[in-house]
């Protein structure tokens, strides 16, 4: 394997010292070229190292990016691997004439990475942004820093993670304290703590933070100092700042540092301040010297740092609290002692340059059997899924959660696209490639790239709340049929189809899919009656049975739940509007629950939680029914995602559910329930795990439901026990979704 790395070469920061770690790691195992666009330190540092560097600088950028592009195409190089704005430029020109794969490593934000200078930012800030859209892969420093960038629509299957590695083998030894203070001059006695931090001085590192701190910790414990490594173009207006606050003697200002370690051994408490941040050196540098540390929770930070445990946590640009960790530490030697060891066992687990080096290359090997696959015409993705996605429905982003996570479970590798409403947003939360369910001619062109086409979960094929959907939905599956795409329904409900057209058009689509599976025995029935044969269909169970197999057991925080007691039992209550609403006297059906709700807080103690589970379209009928009733209640005024809805409904005592997904919580965390009908979904799933029916919503009886109720409410133990035995074979049947998905998936390749 061979591999080009280009750079700007004028980095001083943590990018250089991460490209050197590198590449000086690789070449142990790989051959590596660095090119560099301009001659200085960083080249001579790469060539001290015995790196094999180019230096690419005529003052003829047109001439350059031939240049590159020339030792590139000489050199037989399988990857361009490009770090900084410049070198992203460089390598998408060179790419051109070189068709190589290309991959950047983002070290830093990059809308942020010019923000000191207007003129920059609006010149080579947006010219990186835009080369950045046409890189083939990409590679954060940092978890967060990944999810930024699927935040801003890069392509999940696209993006790496590999943090920044130490050389935790080369010597700490042999600097001295008291030689740094001779040699700056410093006014700091022997038993000063000091607080020192190594950094650009861009606004970006926020050391005005530190200076605000120093002004407050000076006036409660003047032996603590503060020492600050690095240049930049702020350092005349930090300067101005600390002798406008009084803290010449306090703070002090070093200059560019040859060796940042010469810093770092002689402090007491490493500090860092940035506004945003990757996975910054300085803090693995004062790792490495075990010492104590306190740093803003921004980028990967925390992916090192346990507030509390081996570090220290604030907020970007909260001086007061930074000021309070500042003295807490400075007064306790052995805490910081104990934080700084705990740190660095951490680090050299966690953050070597073998693991690094490591974590490269099996980056470079996957890149390339990407693009051997687009090479020999091989299909992007292994499904297309489609569904009502993008919505904010909870049900449905528990259907798509868990049909992901039960697909990686079969297929580790699998690479799915998510047709959306807010493909963002799914994106984002799924960490999935996703694009518009509307987008007809971006939809064609995935099409063309995939292997299977998924409907997943839902009960898409109905006519009762419009016929516009339904043919929506079988247009995709027509179109994905003519291109030659596998097609499974997975889990899905079917019906009503009350229209005769409905019925024809689907008998005829449907008739043409691979594999059905349904979640429901009312669903296998519908398909018999239209006489729906050909596929292959199978009974199995609703995908999000296995949604609480993702939740973490802990950490899970529900906000906006003050309003409920502490030791009374919870009655979780999920009502929606539903085709017809309006007509039905829904304020009768409103006015039941609120009867219903009353009498089981007057007769049992219990305290009804009003859950949403479309926020906010389920809020107006939640509200009006408990506008109806005398008793107190709750209701959830915010939006929750899946585990935290799922973790709220497993609070519950009992359920009274119009929602099928609340419904499907309820049964999975073995809570009682009362189903409301408002669809035949509802009654079909009941009666797939014998649970009971309060009837049709649009005829509900106050004394039949109180009738109900009372009964679960009294067994409701037995009930819990029934519901535990029964859903573990129910998870199996809804795992088995993905495993013919997978089979169906890999039969495309045969």
């Amino acid at each position: 394997m061979k591999i080009v790395h280009i750079i700007g070469g004028g980095d001083i920061g943590g990018a250089k010292t991460h490209v050197l770690y590198l590449l000086k790691e690789l070449s142990k195992s790989i051959e590596v070229k660095l090119i560099s666009l301009r001659p200085g330190i960083f080249a001579d540092d790469a060539k001290a190292l015995g790196l094999d560097v180019d230096i690419v600088k005529s003052g003829n950028i047109f001439a350059d990016i031939r240049k590159v592009a020339d030792i590139i195409k000489r050199g037989g190089y399988d990857i361009v691997h490009s770090h900084g704005a410049k070198a992203n430029i460089f390598s998408l020109l060179a790419r051109r004439r070189t068709g190589l794969p290309t991959v950047t490593t983002v070290h830093s934000d990059y809308r942020l990475d010019y923000m000191h200078s207007l003129l920059r930012r609006f010149t080579i800030g947006f010219f990186n942004s835009v080369a950045l859209r046409f890189m083939n892969n990409y590679v954060a420093v940092s978890g967060n820093f990944r999810d930024m960038l699927i935040k801003r629509r890069f392509n999940p299957l696209d993006i790496y993670v590999l943090y920044n590695g130490m050389d935790f083998s080369v010597p700490v030894s042999g600097y001295s304290r008291q030689g740094l203070i001779r040699k700056y001059k410093l006014n700091i006695k022997d038993d000063d703590v000091i607080v020192g931090i190594a950094a650009r001085l861009y606004p970006v590192k926020s050391i005005d933070t530190i200076i605000k701190a120093a002004r407050l910790v000076k006036d409660k414990n003047s032996g603590i100092k503060f020492l600050i490594g690095g240049d930049g173009e702020d350092r005349k207006k930090l300067e101005a700042l600390t002798a406008g606050l009084g803290l010449n003697d306090t703070v002090f200002f070093l200059g560019w540092l040859s060796d940042p370690n010469e810093l770092m051994s002689s402090i007491d408490i490493s500090v860092l301040t940035s506004i945003s941040e990757s996975f910054p050196y300085s803090i693995l540098e004062g790792a490495k010297f075990k010492k104590a540390t306190i740093s803003s929770n921004v980028g990967g930070i925390p992916d090192l740092i346990e507030n509390g445990k081996n570090g220290c946590l604030f907020e970007p640009g909260d001086y007061v609290r930074f000021s309070e960790l500042i003295l807490e530490l400075g007064s306790d030697k052995d805490k910081r002692i104990a934080m700084g060891e705990r740190l660095y066992e951490k680090a050299i687990m966690d953050f070597s340059v073998e693991s690094m080096a490591r974590t490269q290359i099996q980056i470079y090997h996957k890149i390339l059997e990407k693009q051997a696959a687009r090479n020999k015409g091989q299909k992007l993705y292994d499904a297309i899924i489609s569904g009502y996605y993008g919505f904010s429905n909870i049900g449905d982003d528990a259907l798509l959660m868990s049909i992901i996570k039960d697909l990686k479970e079969f297929k580790p590798d699998i690479k799915l696209i998510i047709l959306s409403k807010i493909p963002a947003g799914t994106t984002k939360d799924f960490n999935v490639k996703s694009i518009s369910r509307v987008n007809l001619l971006r939809i064609y062109r995935t099409m063309k790239k995939s292997k299977a086409f998924i409907y997943g979960g839902g009960n898409l094929l109905q006519d009762n709340t419009s016929t516009r959907s339904l043919l929506f939905y079988l247009s995709s599956i027509w179109l994905a049929k003519k291109l030659n795409l596998k097609i499974m329904f997975y889990a899905n409900g079917i019906g009503p189809l009350k229209k005769s057209l409905g019925r024809t058009l689907t008998k005829k689509v449907m008739n043409r899919v691979d594999v059905i599976t349904l979640r429901e025995k009312l669903s296998f029935a519908e398909l018999k009656e239209m006489d729906i044969v050909r596929p292959r269909i199978q009974l199995t169970a609703d995908a999000a049975l296995t949604v609480a197999e993702g939740c973490p057991a802990e950490g899970i925080d529900i906000p906006g739940l003050a309003g409920l007691p502490a030791g009374r039992p919870l009655l979780g209550i999920s009502l929606r509007k539903y085709p017809g609403h309006e007509k039905f006297e829904h304020e009768r059906y409103e006015a039941v629950i609120a009867r219903i709700a009353d009498y089981m807080a007057d007769t049992y103690g219990a305290f009804p939680v009003f859950i949403p589970m479309q926020y906010p379209d389920d809020l107006p009928v939640l509200r009006n029914a408990a506008a109806k009733m005398h008793s107190k209640n709750f209701i959830v005024n915010e939006k929750l995602d899946v585990f935290q809805t799922y973790r709220l409904i497993s609070k519950m005592h009992m359920v009274l559910g119009m929602r099928l997904h609340a419904l499907v919580f309820s049964a999975v965390a073995a809570v009682p329930m009362v189903g409301l009908v408002y669809d035949p979904k509802i009654c079909g799933f009941l009666n797939y795990i014998n649970q009971p029916s309060a009837g049709d919503v649009r005829c509900l009886k106050y004394e039949n439901l109180e009738k109900l109720t009372r009964y679960v409410w009294q067994n409701r133990e037995e009930l819990s026990r029934q519901l535990s035995a029964g859903i573990p074979a129910l998870k199996e049947k809804a795992r088995e979704n993905a495993k013919l998905a997978v089979e169906l998936i890999e039969s495309s390749d045969a």
